[in-house]
């Protein structure tokens, strides 16, 4: 009767029920899994939504691409990663999950093949689960910091069904970027094997260590759409917008545009009011985008310190983004430890696996979360795991 898209088999997974008990017992949970910003204490400016209520939000302009006002905000705010993207060249979606959904319309057939990094957050396989696209994972390496395997990548991309290399920049959950070198590299694999490169950029506000991350839009040797958007940029996921920057040779940029125009077409699903506040929502989001910033980086210090009590644990190094990556002591499997971190001490992680770790054992925190939450979470996570035996 149901659609085999949906692959993922029902029902949750050990981690999922063990929440479900907790928060059934009304026993308090301290989240390191927090992904929603809103939720996480920050200080968003009074007003910060009124733009939205203007009354010219009562007419309706369908654009396939958006508002040209709301895409010559966004070309104006990409200036800030030292890119210049033309407003013609910007498409307005309501997510970034719309976007890869778009792309892989635009770009694949049945079964054709997208590649993505292992590890990657598992948003990417649910999206081209629904699109009937094949993924296929490249290896990120760790050698003191997260490597694209160039050789392998290129082995992959020579497949005949082969049409799109996602690079998820920075990384998500490894908060490793891409430099200059490595993006020259990938972006030179696609152009050689005609494929187009999905560069997905949402978490670039947030340099913690190194050098700001290197934007594919900045390159065009092959077709390429730079994903971004409110939700990570300006800490804003209920307003629903999301962007493709389009990038590459003139005349495959020409033939993206005009064959997006239709498939955007027929959905319309940005809102215009949140077109219409874009402008003024770029500007004032700033200060929000300031805050989270300054927390995550002090999380990943805290992060550290607390670690450095604990020789059997390391923290990897993370170069951007709002999540860390914690090695501990393989001497259970990583969902088990997961489990028994929450039954025993309220403290709710991400395993390893659930982003395809290729081997544990590897707890997965989001650097969002209050500084006090953060603290007492950290500080009971590493003292069960020193525990373990």
């Amino acid at each position: 009767m149901f659609s085999s898209r949906l692959r993922q088999a029902a029902g949750a997974n050990r981690l999922a029920m063990a929440v479900e008990r907790r928060r059934a017992g009304g026993r308090d949970i301290l989240d390191l899994t927090l992904s929603n910003p809103t939720r996480a204490g920050f200080l968003y400016p009074h007003g910060l939504l009124a733009p939205m209520s203007q009354d010219r939000a009562l007419c309706y302009q369908p654009e396939p691409f958006g508002l040209p006002s709301a895409r010559e905000a966004v070309s104006r705010d990409l200036e800030r990663y030292g890119v210049r993207v033309p407003p013609e060249r910007i498409v307005l979606t309501a997510s970034t999950s719309e976007a890869y959904s778009l792309l892989f319309k635009l770009l694949c057939d049945p079964a054709d093949i997208v590649l993505a990094p292992q590890p990657c957050y598992p948003l990417i396989e649910h999206l081209t689960d629904l699109e009937s696209v094949a993924l296929q994972h490249y290896r990120l390496e760790f050698h003191g910091r997260w490597e694209v395997d160039l050789y392998g990548l290129r082995e992959q991309a020579a497949a005949e069904r082969t049409r799109a290399i996602i690079v998820i920049n920075p990384n998500n959950p490894t908060g490793s970027s891409l430099n200059d070198r490595e993006l020259d590299a990938v972006a030179s694999i696609a152009r050689e094997r005609d494929l187009a490169l999905i560069s997905d950029e949402v978490f670039s506000d947030y340099r913690i260590a190194g050098d700001a991350p290197c934007s594919a839009a900045r390159q065009s040797a092959a077709l390429t759409f730079t994903l971004g958007g409110l939700s990570k940029s300006i800490g804003l996921p209920q307003l629903k917008l999301g962007w493709i920057a389009v990038g590459g040779p003139e005349p495959q940029v020409a033939e993206a545009l005009e064959r997006l125009e239709i498939i955007c077409d027929a959905y319309l699903s940005v809102s215009t009011p949140v077109q219409l506040a874009v402008p003024e929502l770029l500007g004032a989001g700033g200060s929000v985008r300031a805050q989270i910033h300054n927390r995550v980086r002090e999380n990943y210090d805290r992060l550290k310190n607390a670690a450095a009590a604990y020789p059997a644990c390391a923290v990897l190094p993370v170069e951007a983004g709002w999540y860390a990556i914690v090695q501990v002591p393989a001497l259970a499997p990583e969902e088990r430890i997961a489990v028994d971190l929450l039954e025993e001490t309220g403290v709710l992680v991400h395993p390893g696996y659930f982003f395809d770790f290729e081997r544990e054992a590897f707890l997965v925190v989001s650097l969002l979360p209050e500084a006090r939450v953060f603290v007492q979470a950290i500080d009971a996570l590493f003292d069960h795991v020193g525990r373990l035996r």
